[in-house]
């Protein structure tokens, strides 16, 4: 027996995507979580941003597979130099130490999960109800902080309650609104789709 697939929001708006359509939707994706990456309230060594939320919507809208290349296609231009993360970053590695930026492993967590998010939704309709969608939201959020804390540590040498007081306690009160802000988004959007 095969698990049920439900379709996402870009699927049911856009019926008939094609090749040219999709890769407009992975653009799109790519270049919203672009602009949020610019509204951000700088912090040190991890800035706080609007990215998350965008990369969440992003990959609950698009699905697992359009959600994922959608964030690799950002890491890639951010990568050849596109000014397009957070404070107009436009490399991997640190302006001030030339060495692989501390964000790295916030921005490897998007591609997991914008790609986890899209497949909650896909097999879970997990979009459709603000329970579902905060519920998808946190495993997201979840899959950012990992790799982001793991390789934080890494570069930076910090352990414990340091790491976290750097990479994780600042944000937590940002993600809560910004999961109660998706949580009514979503469930929102598939209202309107069923008005039409």
């Amino acid at each position: 027996m095969t698990q049920p697939t439900y379709p996402t929001l870009s699927s049911i708006a856009v019926s008939q995507p094609g090749l040219i359509r999709s890769a407009a939707l992975v653009l799109g994706g790519a270049a919203l979580v672009a602009v949020c990456a610019q509204i951000s309230i700088p912090m040190y060594p991890v800035p706080l941003t609007l990215q998350t939320l965008a990369v969440l919507l992003v990959g609950a809208v698009l699905g697992s597979r359009k959600g994922a290349a959608a964030m690799l296609t950002y890491l890639a231009a951010g990568a050849a130099g596109l000014p397009i993360f957070a404070g107009g970053g436009a490399s991997l590695l640190s302006a001030k130490t030339g060495q692989l930026t501390p964000t790295l492993g916030y921005l490897l967590g998007f591609v997991l999960a914008a790609g986890l998010v899209g497949l909650l939704v896909e097999r879970f309709a997990a979009d459709r109800t603000p329970l579902g969608t905060a519920l998808a939201m946190l495993v997201g959020n979840a899959v950012i902080y990992i790799p982001g804390l793991l390789l934080l540590g890494t570069l930076t040498g910090l352990k414990g309650q340091g790491l976290l007081a750097a990479g994780l306690t600042p944000f937590l009160l940002g993600d809560a609104i910004k999961l109660a802000l998706g949580a009514a988004l979503l469930p929102g959007a598939w209202a309107l789709l069923r008005r039409r």
